[in-house]
């Protein structure tokens, strides 16, 4: 797939040095029947031709492995789908939090409008970003930010397809499998074998959706399965099994979002009466998301975590709320 890069100048990590963390182990596999290195040598680069930072040695001196440099604010983070709703609302808040990001989007345009709002606002030396997936994605962020922290996998797609899955066309069907499993399996991917390279390690965030979502089934089947994904990648699973211990994968849950996906489909009364009583805006989630996100790796944390924006005791509360004193009717879409 071709790309197209419209980027602004990060601001620069501090080196302690060229020289790789780890020395890549012989005849050692990082997922079986895959070279080690494969993230690396698909792409011509040579081992330790990218800028790193060194790793501590243990205490004893050496021979022995590498210690992981621990983390500290301002964090690299990159956000894909993040040039509106949810994503975009991530993006401010981190820079708002003082750290450098990565907004990525499909859309040239959308990722140009973007680049003029977030310079003017926050400087250009925080902001970097890209009309670029998967393979092409990983080559930027190591080319700017030369690492990253924490990486949200945001995109997702309903294929603008708000019919019964019997009346979903293939092509529909075939772009939300695409960008909703596909896709994040390969930006999963990409972000373990970089984030592995890292003596900072990393943390990656896959945000899902367990809801049913009725006229859009297709969707809520991919989006569920985002759980399932991440639980076999995490710590105690996939990614220990191959000796991957700096790396987690965790799940964001920011539950109903007031989204263009969310609201074009807001036409049964149902849905009107549950977006009113259970959504919130992206500022409201991220508000809540961020601090929760950036409390991992400051408190050095390589634990697997979920972390839910709307609970099942809000929701239940909120319905309670709703049936008992009339509490948010009409909040964002008239009911009657």
């Amino acid at each position: 797939m071709a790309t197209v890069a419209a980027s602004l100048p990060l601001r620069a990590a501090a080196r302690a040095g060229p020289a790789p963390s780890r020395a890549p182990p012989s005849d050692a596999a990082f997922f079986p029947g895959r070279p080690w290195q494969r993230g690396l040598a698909a792409r011509g680069r040579p081992w330790g031709s990218v800028g790193w930072f060194r790793a501590e040695a243990l205490p004893g001196g050496a021979g022995g492995p590498p210690r992981r440099e621990p983390m500290a604010p301002p964090y690299n983070v990159l956000i894909t789908g993040s040039t509106k709703g949810i994503g975009y609302a991530l993006a401010r808040k981190f820079l708002k939090a003082g750290d450098n990001v990565v907004i990525c989007s499909r859309s040239a345009e959308r990722v140009e409008s973007v680049a003029n709002d977030l310079k003017k606002e926050f400087g250009e030396q925080h902001v970097g970003l890209s009309v670029m997936l998967e393979k092409a994605l990983v080559d930027f962020a190591r080319d700017k930010p030369e690492y990253i922290d924490i990486w949200i996998n945001n995109a997702g797609s309903n294929a603008y397809s708000y019919k019964p899955l019997v009346e979903t066309s293939d092509e529909a069907l075939i772009e939300v499998i695409t960008t909703n499993t596909l896709g994040l399996m390969l930006c999963c991917r990409e972000a373990i074998n970089m984030m592995w390279n890292q003596p900072r390690g990393g943390h990656i965030f896959n945000i899902d959706d367990g809801r049913p979502t009725p006229r859009f089934a297709a969707y809520g089947a991919t989006k569920r399965s985002v759980v399932h994904l991440t639980k076999s990648l995490q710590v105690k699973a996939e990614l220990q099994m191959n000796e991957v211990n700096d790396v987690v994968v965790h799940n964001l849950s920011p539950g109903m979002v007031t989204t263009d996906l969310l609201m074009s489909g807001a036409t049964a009364k149902q849905a009107k009466f549950f977006i009113n009583i259970l959504a919130e805006t992206p500022d409201v989630v991220a508000d809540y998301l961020v601090p929760n996100i950036r409390e991992i790796p400051t408190k050095q944390s390589m634990k697997p975590t979920y972390i839910r924006f709307l609970t099942g005791l809000k929701a239940y509360s909120r319905i309670f709320s709703r049936i008992a004193f009339g509490a948010r009717r009409n909040k964002y879409v008239a009911e009657d």
